[in-house]
């Protein structure tokens, strides 16, 4: 029987950006944006403030667009400071890449198992998903849902009881399966 496990964003990441007032490397999005025009033209900041010293610094999000170029709704969300927005924007790689960003997911997510009946089976067969691209890597998720140390999850890959068809030791941030022997 396939087990299903969901990895779910708890809060918003941290943005990891060298601040300008104190050299810290962290900031924390708040979900506040900031939209300037100026006649047919359009700017949107997303803005995030340093973890150390509260300075605020602006992630580009829309830069001289014109106004009838931006869909209406997005103009909404951007008014309203919707928090949603936000995390689907952080998670986007052109920004990121525009910005000169990364993301810290540490702290930021969760792993939903479904219970613990499945910790009773000798063959467990799991199927994990994420509701956003947080980079994990898979040992730390199956020994969290497992309730085993990741030198065991280790152990076990290595003695060929876990296997998958991705490599168990890098980061991932798409669905990938499992079977776990005990």
């Amino acid at each position: 029987m396939l087990t299903d496990w969901v990895v779910m964003p708890t809060c918003l990441p941290l943005v990891l950006r060298r601040c300008h007032a104190c050299a810290s490397q962290r900031f924390r999005a708040n979900g506040k944006f900031r939209v300037n025009a100026n006649h047919k033209l359009i700017d949107a900041w997303l803005l995030v403030l340093c973890t150390v010293c509260g300075d605020t610094a602006k992630l580009t999000v829309l830069e001289r667009s014109r106004v009838r170029s931006v869909r209406p709704e997005l103009l909404d969300r951007l008014h309203a400071n919707d928090p949603g927005l936000a995390a689907e924007l952080l998670q986007d790689p052109v920004l990121r890449r525009r910005n000169r960003t990364a993301l810290d997911w540490d702290g930021a997510w969760r792993l939903d198992t479904g219970g613990t009946a499945h910790l009773n089976r000798e063959v467990i067969d799991v199927s994990v998903r994420f509701a956003a691209r947080i980079p994990v890597r898979p040992v730390r998720l199956i020994a969290e849902g497992c309730g085993l140390s990741r030198t065991e999850v280790e152990k076990l890959i290595t003695e060929g009881k876990l296997v998958s068809g991705v490599r168990l030791n890098a980061r991932l941030s798409s669905a990938f399966t499992f079977t776990l022997k005990r």
